[in-house]
């Protein structure tokens, strides 16, 4: 079994920007708010990662968490709150 290969740095700043795109598209302002905290958070975490394979498993792994949120985004979507949060309400 071949050794993985570490991601490049493009690639993981790719994966990054997809998950806060992807936490953009959350209508609950909550939800959306976590799962941009939870990416940050979890990219600093796994910044220091020196060796290849533990780079790359925790590339692997923020991909299929990327596509877990994609298919959150659509399901939060068919049942999304008639109103706003308190916090998205705009002072009048």
């Amino acid at each position: 079994m071949a050794a993985a290969a570490a991601p490049s740095k493009a690639q993981v700043l790719s994966l990054f920007r997809a998950f806060l795109r992807t936490g953009r598209k959350f209508s609950d302002y909550n939800i959306r708010e976590y799962t941009v905290r939870r990416a940050a958070d979890a990219f600093r975490d796994n910044r220091a990662l020196a060796d290849a394979p533990a780079a790359a498993a925790a590339f692997a792994d923020g991909k299929q968490q990327l596509e877990v949120a994609k298919r959150q985004v659509l399901v939060y979507s068919l049942y999304a709150p008639k109103a706003k949060s308190v916090v998205e309400m705009k002072i009048q």
